[in-house]
């Protein structure tokens, strides 16, 4: 069975970390991160397949020095309680700090009804349990509690990073405790680095699922996945499940390497599901693999098995050709 929704990809080349937000005025809203990592960007579309064609509007751009002055990275727009918000992760300078660079994570907020237009206002810093390597805050709302999920280093764990969940007590502040509910542990989750970030959240069939991606962002990027009942309490590490292999990984067949970063959306008519993701059409990087621009936005609908779970099946192979 073809899908109805006919995605041509990549829908977006040299953008990474990419991020859509369908809102009820039929329109994608999509933000990423950019090869200079240097500025914030939204388009707006009413198809994916346009969104190479849409004119990017920057809406922010990185400080001269300072908090925010370096590595901008993987902005996400959201719409809550009728303001629109950006979250994203910036450093004070590109240097690593015993192989780690030194994010935080922050807020933009823009109270039009369009957020092409308006003014963005910075919100400040998400601050959290510790001042360490920070980056990926997404959130979502459940049963009417807003929560953060985030990717973060705990000084007392090995490791880049691990994820964890809060309770929002309003779109740029977490309400304790905060809860890791994931580390890197499993093979496929510490090739290269000891990684868990980029989380996203789908809802179905009485199940609360994260995605996120794991390991150095070469060919050894993937996507595993939490489950949880949406019954449970999300706070409680004990109500998450960990997939024991990853359910989205590199395609030699299809020519696919290093999926991951993922977003969820739905199809243009509301009846299929869309996974948004970058991905790689090589193996060979010179060089540090986050300074490889060619990590493209990609886009495929995925169905759900018996059991409930998602199934991504596999990053399917381009069919636009890229100059």
């Amino acid at each position: 069975m073809f899908p109805k929704e006919q995605l041509n990809n990549p829908v977006l080349p040299q953008r990474a970390d990419p991020w859509v937000y369908k809102h009820t005025d039929g329109y994608y809203y999509f933000s990423a991160s950019v090869p200079e990592y240097d500025r914030i960007e939204i388009r707006r579309t009413l198809t994916l397949n346009e969104l190479s064609e849409a004119e990017p509007l920057t809406i922010w751009r990185k400080h001269d020095s300072g908090l925010m002055s370096a590595n901008i990275w993987a902005p996400e727009i959201h719409y809550s309680g009728g303001k629109w918000y950006v979250y994203f992760a910036a450093a004070h300078t590109s240097d690593t700090i015993e192989g780690i660079f030194d994010h935080r994570m922050f807020v933009l907020e823009n109270e039009a009804d369009n957020p092409l237009e308006g003014t963005w206002v910075e919100k400040g810093q998400i601050h959290t349990d510790w001042e360490s390597f920070s980056l990926d805050a997404t959130r979502f709302d459940h049963k009417g509690i807003s929560y953060l999920i985030w990717a973060q280093k705990d000084p007392a764990i090995e490791g880049n990073s691990n994820l964890y969940i809060a309770e929002l007590e309003n779109p740029w502040t977490i309400k304790g405790p905060q809860v890791m509910i994931s580390t890197p542990e499993l093979e496929w989750e510490i090739i290269g680095f000891k990684v868990n970030e980029g989380a996203a959240v789908v809802k179905h069939a009485g199940r609360v699922f994260i995605s996120y991606s794991a390991s150095a962002t070469d060919h050894n990027y993937c996507m595993g996945l939490l489950a949880a009942s949406e019954d449970s309490d999300l706070l409680d590490p004990a109500s998450w499940s960990k997939s024991v292999v990853p359910v989205f990984q590199s395609n030699a067949t299809t020519g696919q390497f290093g999926p991951g970063h993922n977003s969820f959306t739905r199809s243009a008519d509301d009846s299929e599901d869309i996974i948004v993701y970058h991905a790689r059409n090589y193996t060979e990087i010179v060089g540090d693999p986050l300074y490889d621009p060619n990590r493209h936005t990609r886009a495929q609908v995925f169905t759900w098995n018996l059991d409930g779970t998602p199934n991504f099946g596999f990053p399917v192979p381009d069919d636009r050709t890229q100059e």
